[in-house]
């Protein structure tokens, strides 16, 4: 009994209690605390504060635009960057490494940067923005600069997410369907897409829950016009330079509770995907 006691002893990775309580501690002081803090802070706060500042016209209408601009961008991810994701792993041509390392650029690019590049490319005077406006199309400061923000820093999230499906996908697969008489949207209805669907589930939803959180990049195209084009991460720093603090708690706590069920969400779609997919993105 005790030489079995030693053995299982001995088995267990050395220094685990050590790594163990590090990791705890890390994430206790790095998370939990600052969390823990901000849910104490709104517990002090009354319940019809709460209704009336999430009632309010203009933390509704940024709840609105932040949502759905963050819906709209990932779903235009995920149609483009599966193309992207698509493109870069089954077809070989000239300067495909440069392409593949271009997708990274929001990663490495400061928000605030992109957030001036962006608006100097799309306002009327811009580039591309003195291109549209003669069409009557504004981007910039308008709902749709938001939009064109939001797909700009979410890109990353699908392609990454998908291109590691992708490649352990067997072509076999899909010349023996077509082998069998199946035409190509049948092939890409049956074959591919139930492959790669949890993985672009998981795309989705970490482009979305990206956006919904994204500052810099928004905070410059946008405008900030109450009502209009003022997202909620705006609002809350608005809030506490106006030295109200119970507001930007509770849109702060409405913020991370959402997060937090995005999450949820986040790790049942990985564990649909088998783990594929680079999890590590989230």
């Amino acid at each position: 009994m005790a030489t079995h006691a030693i053995i299982r002893r001995q088995s267990v990775l050395p220094g685990f209690g050590l790594s163990l309580g590090y990791t705890v501690l890390y994430l206790s002081l790095i998370v939990l605390l600052p969390l823990s803090a901000l849910f104490l802070r709104a517990a002090s706060i009354s319940w019809s504060r709460f209704v009336e500042t999430l009632a309010d016209p203009r933390v509704l209408a940024a709840l609105k635009l932040s949502f759905g601009a963050a819906f709209v961008a990932a779903c235009v991810n995920a149609l483009f960057g599966s193309v992207i994701a698509w493109v870069l792993v089954r077809y070989r041509f000239p300067g495909r490494r440069f392409i593949d390392a271009i997708v990274d650029l929001p990663f490495a690019l400061p928000t605030a940067v992109a957030g001036i590049a962006l608006t100097t490319l799309y306002a009327p005077s811009g580039w591309i923005g003195r291109l549209l406006e003669p069409l009557g199309l504004r981007v910039a400061y308008t709902e749709l600069g938001v939009i064109v923000a939001l797909t700009f820093i979410g890109l990353p999230f699908v392609v990454r997410t998908l291109q590691p499906v992708i490649e352990d996908l067997n072509p076999e697969m899909e010349e023996a369907a077509a082998s069998l008489g199946a035409r190509r949207y049948q092939i890409v209805r049956h074959v591919i897409l139930p492959e790669l669907l949890p993985a672009l589930l998981t795309g989705f939803a970490l482009a979305f829950a990206r956006a919904i959180g994204e500052y810099g990049s928004v905070v410059f195209i946008s405008g900030n016009m109450p009502n209009k084009t003022e997202i909620l991460p705006l609002l809350i720093i608005i809030k506490l330079e106006q030295f109200d603090f119970a507001g930007a708690t509770v849109l702060a706590v409405l913020m991370i509770s959402i997060s937090f069920m995005l999450l949820l969400a986040i790790n049942y779609l990985q564990r649909l995907s088998g783990g594929r997919g680079r999890a590590g993105l989230a």
